[in-house]
């Protein structure tokens, strides 16, 4: 590092962070359930999951003892040609749980990479078919779909993609009718959205390969939120056309909208699901992309060239399956938390929803979020560092998204520490 103003104590290069200005960050000694030990001795209430990604809480015995036990027999191994129980299990765990016939399950790493995989796969599709001309894809606005290539190309253009945007391939945008608790126009915002969707797809609909959606729950764009017969009347489009639906459920998995997946919720059937995050309670790198069995079946061939020629050196790490089997016994054997998390919610919204400041409050599931009514609105509003300061100050991690403050919380949270987070929040807000 040559500038001399940098922090040259550690070599780590931290995500979304502006080295030269960030304020040195905190050391974590260790994690127990919802609680989040620092070296310094504070403890802080992880009411973010770490990212999103912690379901059952930090240091879930079952997970680690799961983990431990599947690194005495095999760590890793080669997955081209080669298979082994727990990635099996998982694949078969998984494909049990969705709707519909999705029943090809391909592993990766991360978030990002399972939708790279779900575009290449829809893009190859259409080819192996003989339909060369399906090469368009839509999404969202507001969309995020992680940080390589693919994935920015299907998201919002924004600061996150500018420097790349020579590199990023075309995508038409539709509306996203975001919602909140007593929004007198959302009739009218999905009305507009399926207008301009059926707009294109009358110029164009023979011409796309899939529709990219975060379903319910668009997450790093702000927590905006949509309706289930929203995406209902979306699905219906798109199969009048033909177009495959490709769910990016990385957030939304596994509980996080009150049911095993967002599509359970909406009584959707996607083609293809992307998977990551809480696939392993938040232990180990993991991601999976799900399709059907007619997407599979296009690829299924004697001719090479219709292989799907895609691969991690990580795919199907037996630790990471063993980890997401063990998290999945979890969900199953207790189904409560998750389904409980969205009432008291509810209870925590009714105490504060009367402060000057804080606006269109809006709930999925375990998921909570609402505006904090300040002139410079947007992800790097100067409100966001401020709140963030004041929740550890106070002994909480929220990590604000700019103007907008969000709760997803663990699956162990109890509902007088979901009442702490809300009662802190006010208290914080006050402070601005």
């Amino acid at each position: 590092m040559n500038n001399q103003s940098a922090d040259t104590s550690s070599c780590f290069w931290q995500p979304f962070t502006q080295m030269k200005t960030a304020a040195p960050p905190l050391r974590v000694r260790s994690g127990n359930g919802i609680m989040l030990e620092l070296e310094d001795g504070r403890r802080l209430m992880d009411c973010i999951s770490s990212w999103w990604v912690t379901l059952h809480g930090h240091c879930q015995p079952e997970i680690v003892e799961a983990i431990c036990c599947q690194a005495g027999k095999l760590e890793q191994v080669i997955c081209a040609g080669m298979t082994h129980e727990p990635a099996e299990m998982l694949a078969r765990r998984i494909v049990d749980l969705l709707p519909g016939n999705l029943a090809g399950v391909f592993y990766s790493d991360d978030g990002s990479t399972a939708v790279e995989v779900a575009l290449k796969m829809a893009f190859q599709y259409w080819k192996n078919k003989g339909r060369t001309d399906r090469t368009r894809f839509l999404a969202f606005e507001g969309a995020y779909h992680g940080d390589t290539l693919g994935a920015m190309s299907v998201g919002h253009r924004s600061m996150f993609t500018s420097a790349f945007k020579e590199l990023l391939f075309d995508v038409d945008f539709i509306p996203f009718p975001a919602t909140f608790i007593g929004d007198d126009e959302v009739a009218a915002k999905e009305d507009a959205a399926l207008a301009c969707l059926d707009r294109v797809l009358s110029a164009a609909g023979d011409q796309y390969a899939a529709f990219i959606i975060e379903p319910l729950v668009q997450g790093a764009g702000g927590m905006r939120m949509c309706r289930p017969e929203f995406l209902r009347q979306v699905e219906k489009r798109l199969r009048d056309y033909g177009i495959l639906e490709i769910y990016d459920e990385v957030m939304t998995g596994f509980g996080r909208t009150g049911e095993y997946f967002a599509c359970i919720k909406t009584k959707t059937t996607p083609d293809i699901v992307c998977l990551s995050k809480g696939i392993t309670g938040g232990f180990l790198p993991l991601a999976a992309t799900v399709c059907t069995d007619d997407v599979f079946y296009a690829f299924y061939d004697d001719d090479p060239g219709k292989t799907f020629y895609h691969g991690h050196s990580y795919t199907a790490n037996p630790m990471g399956c063993a980890a997401g089997v063990a998290s999945l016994d979890l969900l199953e054997a207790n189904r409560e938390p998750f389904k409980k998390i969205e009432a008291w919610h509810q209870k925590g919204i009714k105490k504060i929803e009367g402060h000057r400041l804080l606006t269109r409050f809006r709930i999925c599931g375990t998921i909570a979020a609402m505006d904090i009514d300040v002139p410079d609105a947007g992800y790097l509003s100067r409100t966001g560092p401020k709140l963030k300061a004041g929740f550890i100050e106070r002994g909480f991690l929220l990590r604000p998204l700019g103007n907008v403050l969000y709760i997803l919380p663990p699956y162990c949270i109890t509902q007088d520490q979901i009442h702490s987070i809300y009662k802190t929040i006010a208290e914080v807000v006050e402070t601005l």
